[in-house]
């Protein structure tokens, strides 16, 4: 079994947790594939590791079987390009906050991986993103699974963001910026600005403003076979985009457009796992301190 593996900086408990995590692999004889970045870090941290192989970035990691996380959500979302269109399976192990997508919890380590050994999961396919521009953005990365956002950027004043579904006009939204969320991105900054939840399958995407000035101009969901446009004006001649945690600056001259990509980002469904159980824990769905 071949398994990348991908994380962030973490505290003394987490990285006892990973040297455990990394011996339970070893002891099953697992080939381990590291990110050129996490590699340093476990360097650093003194965790051992024998003979682990180290990708780069925008390797082609198609002969992995399955891609770990140990981080958070944002942890998960860089993974998601490094694999890109080779979609091997991912699982996140949450050793950071939320988790929303790395649902893994630390001391359920060892029931996971062994349920992947026995085949004991599925696919959880999830909708990506996809930005056209007229200039190379993202190096090439231009997909993203959470949303792609237009923000303002040095000014306090509001920009104006001109919406188009399939070329015709929907709307000037006068706002901080708008986002254009997948499902799966319903539960991140669209949910933060007044975005409604949306079930990772819907096939939809929605457009959230954040923090426009006209109140009556409220969140949008639209089937995700359309193609979005924007133009921006602003006070302002830079502005913000991003896909994920990842931003560009750019400016007024600027051709944006999304769409669905062509290939999805494959997430691993343990068998015992659930949609609803997971907003209820994350969202504290009806929890009462009075109960």
């Amino acid at each position: 079994m071949k398994i990348g593996i991908h994380g962030k900086s973490f505290n003394e408990e987490t990285r006892l947790f990973i040297q455990d995590a990394f011996h339970l692999l070893e002891q099953h004889e697992v080939e381990i594939f590291i990110s050129l970045e996490f590699n340093q870090l476990i360097k650093e941290a003194g965790i051992k590791l024998r003979n682990p192989e180290v990708y780069e970035e925008n390797e082609n990691l198609e002969y992995l079987d399955f891609f770990f996380t140990f981080g958070g959500d944002g942890t998960l979302l860089e993974a998601v390009t490094h694999v890109g269109r080779a979609q091997v399976p991912i699982l996140g192990i949450n050793t950071g906050r939320l988790g929303f997508l790395a649902t893994i919890a630390r001391v359920d380590f060892e029931k996971a991986f062994t349920a992947l050994k026995e085949n004991r999961y599925s696919y959880d396919e999830r909708t990506l993103i996809k930005l056209e521009s007229n200039t190379s953005l993202f190096n090439g990365q231009n997909y993203a699974l959470n949303d792609f956002a237009i923000l303002k950027k040095d000014t306090s004043s509001m920009i104006v963001v001109h919406a188009f579904i399939d070329g015709e006009f929907l709307n000037s939204y006068w706002a901080d910026g708008i986002i254009v969320a997948t499902p799966t991105g319903s539960t991140g900054y669209s949910i933060s600005c007044g975005g409604p939840l949306v079930l990772p399958q819907s096939n939809n995407f929605i457009l959230t403003p954040v923090s426009p000035h006209n109140l009556t101009v409220r969140p949008i969901v639209v089937p995700d076979d359309c193609e979005l446009s924007f133009t921006i004006e602003g006070r302002s001649n830079n502005f913000l985009i991003s896909m994920d945690s990842r931003f560009e600056t750019v400016d007024n001259t600027i051709e944006l457009k999304v769409k669905k990509e062509n290939f999805n980002a494959r997430l691993i469904k343990l068998d015992d796992s659930n949609y609803f159980k997971t907003l209820r824990q994350k969202l504290n769905w009806g929890f009462d301190v009075r109960n």
